[in-house]
């Protein structure tokens, strides 16, 4: 009988990086004489280019999950590892530094800044940042999501699903390894909410960045490669999609 070991030679299999890993994370609201637990010890990975839809009821603890993830929130405490960075040492200044360039944001209420075009929203981010050809950049990538002819468009001179384009264009022209999409659909119409899922996607797809949506669509969760249910600031399931596992 061979004694030689069959698996010798076989390929080891790796596991892509993660973009997020977190540990017992927590966050707290209130005062001291009167705290409120918002999340109540999160553990969560996250692979580079992962899809993962975060679903829950209202009051789940969701959009104060991706606060704390993409920076815009300090943790209670726990460990918080995003983009190889290390969130729970960072103050407000240094959280705000670390996610430049690293992590683009759309949220349902678009934020645009009124008085500034189309282009100029997209420009905005990628200047503060530092990065050169934004006027360029900024424009190719209206034209990718379909707005080549609004460049010098104010947001008041948009349709809803024409400035969350525009808000998609500006999370994704930095380039970013990291896009959170709180409720992207919640102001929209049923058929363009639809467009702007597919862009998203496709967006995302195209950039190789990791994207974490946060949803109460079961349908639109289940579009993802992963679905993370929440209740009550813990997460309760973490499961394959039923797309993925086909």
């Amino acid at each position: 009988m061979c004694g030689c070991n069959p698996y010798a030679n076989a390929t080891p299999v790796t596991k892509p990086p993660l973009a997020i890993s977190a540990r017992n994370l927590t966050l707290t609201l209130g005062s001291s004489a009167a705290p409120v637990e918002i999340l109540r010890g999160i553990d969560l990975d996250v692979a580079q280019g992962e899809i993962v839809a975060l679903l829950g009821a209202s009051g789940s603890g969701k959009s104060s999950l991706m606060a704390v993830l993409s920076g815009l929130e300090r943790a209670s405490g726990g460990s918080l590892i995003v983009a190889s960075e290390d969130f729970t040492s960072m103050d407000e200044d240094a959280l705000a530094q670390a996610r430049r360039g690293r992590i683009g944001i759309v949220l349902q209420a678009f934020h645009l800044l009124p008085t500034m075009t189309a282009a100029e929203n997209v420009a905005t981010p990628m200047e503060l940042a530092g990065t050169e050809g934004t006027t360029a950049r900024a424009e190719a990538e209206l034209t990718s999501v379909g707005l080549g002819h609004r460049l010098h468009h104010y947001p008041t001179q948009l349709s809803g699903g024409e400035q969350q384009r525009v808000a998609i264009a500006r999370a994704i022209a930095p380039r970013p390894q990291l896009i959170f999409a709180d409720e992207p659909t919640g102001n929209l119409d049923a058929t363009t909410g639809q467009d702007i899922i597919e862009l998203l996607f496709e967006r995302s797809a195209e950039t190789g960045a990791t994207l974490l949506m946060i949803t109460h669509d079961r349908a639109l969760a289940e579009r993802c490669e992963r679905v993370v249910t929440m209740a009550d600031g813990v997460i309760v399931s973490d499961t394959a999609s039923a797309s993925a596992a086909a």
